[in-house]
């Protein structure tokens, strides 16, 4: 296994790599993957030093969890954090969101990965009258007690959301979608998190896969992939496809991000690296669904962090192309 930078991810008092693994596309929402392709993008990022796994429930409804546990099942030598996340599955009104519930959820992630106490569970982005629910928090605690979970956290949609989660002192990460298209939580959400000692975990690190450089105008996405069916919020937030960007200004935007990579790298890999040295991240998880893609997510990890004239770029790209359109609804 190739080592990897190890940051703690806030108070979970667990450290984890840089680059993790997000394993949406493993549930089958990108496109359907076969199972012998999932444990092979998984090994590839453990091999390539990755030590956190990012899921969630209703990834395509529990088989992205069931895929873990049998995979971390077959290689003990994995030393994993598996953050998982609940609440998507039910409906999204905020009397849901009760003790019952999350053992509910809870005991069911359980059984999907294998394991008596789960590492991290995350609110999956629910109403925003829950983060500032007190009893939500008191559940969270008890789920704690009974060891049913070793940590809870947040996974939020805006800023907004963010700040209050990060004011509770149970909460112990927030994850966030950031990237050189989603420039808002540098603002506040960072240093605020910086000074509670909460982790950052960025999601969404290449909007949908606009910063890869490798998408056109003309570009046709599979009917069951969300880059299909959700441009505009059909099935779930906007912002998790492409950040929430109209895709044919991501397009334009992202080819003069691509002009921005290093030498030797690809922009995929510098958007990832713009990422990494943002202070306050813990760690970026990008998706994959090839062995390629894994090791290539790795390995920006081990990039020198950018100049400040890259960094300076990426700024004026933002406020020019993206802050017009989307800013201010993040």
């Amino acid at each position: 296994m190739i080592p990897m930078e190890q940051r703690t991810l806030g108070r979970t008092g667990r450290d984890v790599s840089v680059v993790g693994q997000g394993t949406w596309q493993l549930g089958g929402d990108w496109g359907e993957v076969e199972e012998s392709d999932a444990f092979d993008v998984l090994d590839a990022a453990v091999d390539s030093g990755v030590t956190f796994f990012d899921t969630a429930d209703v990834y395509g409804d529990g088989r992205s969890e069931q895929l873990i546990g049998r995979y971390l099942k077959n290689r003990p030598d994995a030393d994993v954090f598996v953050a998982t996340k609940m609440g998507r599955r039910a409906d999204q009104v905020p009397e849901n969101y009760v003790l019952d519930n999350f053992r509910t959820w809870n005991d069911r992630s359980r059984a999907n990965l294998g394991t008596d106490t789960l590492d991290l569970v995350q609110l999956h982005c629910p109403p925003s009258s829950v983060y500032s629910t007190d009893a939500v928090y008191d559940a969270l605690d008890t789920l704690v007690e009974e060891r049913r979970i070793a940590a809870y956290a947040v996974s939020v949609e805006t800023c907004a959301e963010a700040l209050t989660a990060i004011a509770r002192p149970g909460v112990a990460s927030v994850q966030i979608i950031l990237n050189p298209f989603r420039l808002k939580p540098l603002d506040e959400v960072l240093p605020a998190a910086v000074a509670a000692g909460v982790g950052i975990i960025a999601r969404v690190p290449l909007a949908s896969g606009l910063l890869s450089g490798k998408y056109t105008k003309d570009t046709v996405f599979g009917p069951d992939d969300h880059r299909t069916y959700n441009r505009h919020g059909e099935a779930f937030d906007q912002g998790e496809t492409f950040s929430g960007i109209d895709y044919a200004t991501g397009v334009a935007a992202a080819a003069e991000f691509a002009a921005l990579a290093p030498e030797g790298a690809t922009p995929a890999q510098t958007a990832l690296r713009w990422i990494i040295q943002q202070p306050g991240v813990t760690s970026v998880i990008p998706g994959a669904r090839s062995v390629e893609q894994a090791r290539a997510n790795a390995a920006a990890a081990a990039l020198p962090p950018l100049p400040q004239s890259t960094l300076d770029a990426v700024r004026e790209l933002y406020d020019r192309s993206i802050r017009p359109e989307v800013h201010d609804r993040w």
